[in-house]
């Protein structure tokens, strides 16, 4: 290991500090610019004075002056993250991969969740992280009146939006980033209609959310196009006990025959599903295939595993930073990202096959 120079303040005012930028210059034996080359991860700065730097850093235990970098550079290093409440599974992953990301980068991110979903709520909790002086802030809150707070907040810094908004006008100051959640649709009702199934109940997702729009229309334009009736049954949320509500409605239609499959809005709901029908006496995929959408981790150890549609998280929490930090903040085409289709146990051919 190399050597550095031990010299630490031992009394007056410095010695009872945190240590400044200054002191692990003093004892790496190099200059003030050196330490915030070496802090910023500059190219130009030799490996052995760089290992001298961070040796100094960690046995100082520095920690960087965030208040005073902001106030020299204009900028905090700060990402802010609006989004929905924990119980949402996508919403959720997005914004684990964004904060990856950010911390990828040198970025920390702050976090606020909405408890109500309106636009005063949602203006509120903006002003909230810009008041925290956010660099640029995420909004993964899919639900279309998000898209009325971000205009009524009218900020002053970057904007992205996390959302399945195909149709954005020109002067809308966010920038979008999604998962094509109409083409997810297409892929699940493909697959149950070449399977030979034509009766296909589609469980929606809540009114309101981008989401849910999307994923209908997938559906409903296959079916269109397939000459198949389009059977809804709404869910007022996205949760278990929704699917199992929708569930417990379709058992008698899966009895009948006028039911053969079942495409749900999200994995949440499908697992609902799977529970009504248990306990109707309907078997899956014998009687009635399911087919969710989100790929959950567990969606794999249901009993039948559930075929889905899985989005990449990842991926987008990537582009939405990628977007944030782009130098061109004029208004741009959404960045669109693909879904692939995750074949299981639960979707099979139907009955009369």
């Amino acid at each position: 290991m190399t050597d550095v120079n031990t010299v630490q303040p031992t009394e007056g005012p410095a010695a009872h500090r945190p240590p400044s930028m200054a002191d692990v210059a003093a004892v790496a034996g190099v200059s003030h610019q050196t330490v915030s080359r070496v802090l910023n991860d500059h190219p130009n700065v030799r490996q052995g004075t760089r290992e001298r730097v961070l040796e100094a850093i960690e046995q100082l235990s520095y920690r960087r002056n965030r208040a005073a970098r902001t106030l020299a550079t204009s900028h905090s290093s700060i990402v802010g993250i609006l989004t929905v409440g924990s119980e949402f599974f996508g919403p959720q992953s997005t914004v684990l991969a964004i904060e990856a990301a950010a911390r990828s980068k040198g970025y920390f991110v702050t976090v606020t969740a909405l408890d109500r979903y309106d636009v005063r709520t949602s203006m509120a909790a903006l002003n909230h992280l810009i008041d925290q002086g956010v660099d640029g802030v995420v909004v993964v809150a899919p639900f279309e009146k998000i898209t009325d707070a971000i205009d009524a907040a009218n900020l002053k810094v970057p904007v992205v939006v996390v959302a399945a908004r195909t149709s954005v006008p020109d002067d809308d100051p966010a920038r979008y980033v999604y998962v094509d959640q109409r083409e997810g649709a297409r892929q699940a009702t493909r697959h149950l209609l070449a399977l030979g199934h034509r009766k296909i109940a589609h469980v929606s997702g809540p009114t309101g959310w981008f989401d849910a729009v999307e994923r209908k229309i997938g559906w409903r334009e296959e079916m269109s196009a397939a000459k198949a009736p389009a059977i809804e049954v709404p869910a007022e949320s996205w949760l278990s006990p929704s699917g199992y509500e929708a569930g417990q409605r379709l058992v008698e239609q899966v009895g009948a025959g006028e039911v053969t499959a079942v495409f749900a809005a999200n994995d949440y709901l499908a697992i609902g599903l799977l529970r009504a029908f248990w306990e109707g006496g309907v078997n899956v995929p014998q009687d009635v295939s399911v087919a969710g959408f989100d790929d959950l981790q567990v969606s794999n150890y249901l009993i039948p595993a559930l075929t889905t549609v899985r989005q990449p998280f990842e991926e987008v929490g990537q582009a939405a930073l990628n977007e944030l930090l782009s130098p061109d903040q004029g208004n741009s085409l959404p960045r669109v990202t693909a879904p692939t289709m995750v074949i299981r146990a639960s979707t099979a051919p139907p009955p009369s096959a």
